[in-house]
């Protein structure tokens, strides 16, 4: 990325509106009942609806509706009951049609907006223009062939919707937040995957540069398919960079649409970019107006789950949590919802994020496993914390030995195998006086030194303690018999 001088990239503020699409976790496509599944051999997901043979008719796909009003209500959007589709006319080889279903004039969730937290702490509420339905193209592949181009329909008519961001964002950082809370919400509301690498979710980046203070934007171009929220930000700040050193050398910003190449970290020119004129919409004659009801939409309402954004206030609010403690758990919904029901059975919230952010997920990163692959009822997690907290085991033999025992019998309680394996605490104060004086016994110079004010010294007794008891102490309780007898000798 080329660097310019401060005296010209202070003189220039960016303007980013993105578009999003997500690919919608349906059953079957969008207006016909082909499986919408992905991995399937080439064109074996088809009909003659989604091949676009003449005669057929299409249908609407009701859970493409429910799934795009869950997304605006939790995108604070306003929901429009009167709801009709339109055609798109475009030519693409794997546009068997001709032309693509769409919403135009009447989407189905206007406004809405995204919260977002920066890096240097300043919140900010980024507006949604709109949120779409439509369905997919097909796929072109061009390095399969010596000489030809291949092509799969069997995205052809894939339900998505589309949000459309208002051109509010003023860096790369501001859409990496937009895209990463909206990959979340898709996640959480569990109608779209998220997978950027798979195409599920996919990014469009409309970029432009004014001069700060100016009120009318820029010539925009667009930067299209971004497949992960690196290349996304990565894209931003050239063209940024790129726009910048054409206005500075005199040049104009022609209205382009890009392509983004991920090794180079350059854009380069796709095709001119198209104006809404140039698709001829028209209403979509085979399909009658949409009409919802303010019950419908109450119903969806009611049954979304705890979003990232209230779960989050919980924690920090009523549980005490961190920040950084409530965004790692927020981050991933099989996570939250793991956390969720550990607490069912434990009032000790910080304990339990600290056993999923540290232990376990260190264990599911060194596993290469989700959390729902844990093997591990969460109840049984929050008895571990109780037996600690009861002070019956210590936090490092409950992980280090209890942990992994259970993991083998996930059935039986923690404090049976605690039991079994002889790791509870010993009550016997005789056997801790004991373990006391042998390890003072075994560092009299220690002893001294401590007497004379070298108060570190008391890890080494504490950890020669721990490795005599087998660990089998209670900390707290030894850290101050410890002390009390270094202060009486």
């Amino acid at each position: 990325m080329i660097l310019l001088p401060d005296e010209i990239s202070d003189k220039y503020e960016l303007v980013v509106g993105l578009e999003v699409h997500a690919q919608l976790s349906t059953l079957s496509k969008s207006f016909s009942s082909d499986s919408a599944s992905f991995g399937a051999g080439p064109n074996q997901h088809i009909s003659p609806v989604s091949l676009g043979h003449p005669g057929t008719l299409p249908r609407i796909n009701k859970n493409m509706v429910e799934y795009a009003v869950k997304m605006g209500l939790a995108c604070n959007c306003t929901i429009n009951l009167y709801n009709n589709f339109a055609r798109k006319n475009y030519f693409y080889a794997d546009l068997p049609k001709g032309y693509q279903i769409t919403q135009d004039h009447a989407p189905i969730c206007l406004g809405g907006k995204v919260d977002i937290k920066l890096a240097n702490g300043t919140k900010k509420s980024l507006t949604i223009h709109h949120i779409h339905m439509e369905e997919d193209a097909g796929k072109s592949m061009h390095d399969q062939h010596h000489a030809d181009s291949l092509i799969d329909l069997n995205r052809a008519g894939v339900p998505l919707i589309e949000i459309v961001s208002e051109p509010d964002m003023r860096s790369s950082e501001e859409a990496g937040l937009f895209l990463t809370e909206i990959r979340k919400l898709v996640r959480y509301l569990d109608i779209c995957d998220g997978n950027m690498e798979e195409g599920s979710l996919r990014c469009d980046a409309n970029i432009s540069v004014r001069l700060k203070g100016a009120t009318t934007y820029g010539n925009r171009c667009e930067v299209k398919n971004l497949n992960s929220i690196h290349n996304v930000r990565r894209a931003i700040d050239h063209e940024f960079v790129r726009q910048m050193l054409i206005i500075e050398a005199g040049g104009h910003i022609d209205q382009n649409t890009l392509n983004f190449n991920a090794d180079t970290g350059e854009t380069s020119i796709l095709r001119s970019k198209e104006m809404a004129n140039d698709y001829r919409y028209f209403p979509e004659p085979d399909l009658s107006p949409l009409l919802l009801t303010q019950v419908y939409v109450q119903k969806i309402r009611e049954s979304l789950p705890a979003l990232p954004s209230v779960l989050f206030e919980k924690y920090t609010t009523t549980f005490g949590l961190s920040e950084y403690d409530a965004n790692v758990i927020i981050a991933d919904k099989e996570f939250a919802h793991y956390f969720e029901e550990v607490i069912k059975d434990t009032n000790h919230y910080k304990a339990a994020a600290n056993w999923l952010m540290g232990h376990i997920k260190s264990y599911l990163n060194d596993h290469n496993l989700g959390i729902n692959e844990l093997g591990m009822k969460p109840a049984t997690l929050a008895g571990i914390i109780k037996l600690v907290d009861a002070g019956k085991i210590n936090n490092s033999i409950a992980w280090h030995k209890l942990f992994s025992a259970l993991l083998k019998e996930p059935n039986k309680l923690p404090e049976q195998v605690a039991k079994e394996l002889n790791l509870l605490i010993s009550e016997d104060n005789t056997d801790l006086s004991k373990f006391i004086q042998d390890a003072l016994a075994k560092y009299p110079d220690k002893v001294i030194e401590y007497r004379k004010g070298k108060k570190g010294v008391v890890g080494l007794f504490m950890g020669e303690i721990m490795k005599l008891s087998k660990g089998k102490i209670d900390p707290q309780q030894t850290n101050k018999l410890l002390i009390k007898e270094l202060e009486e000798r």
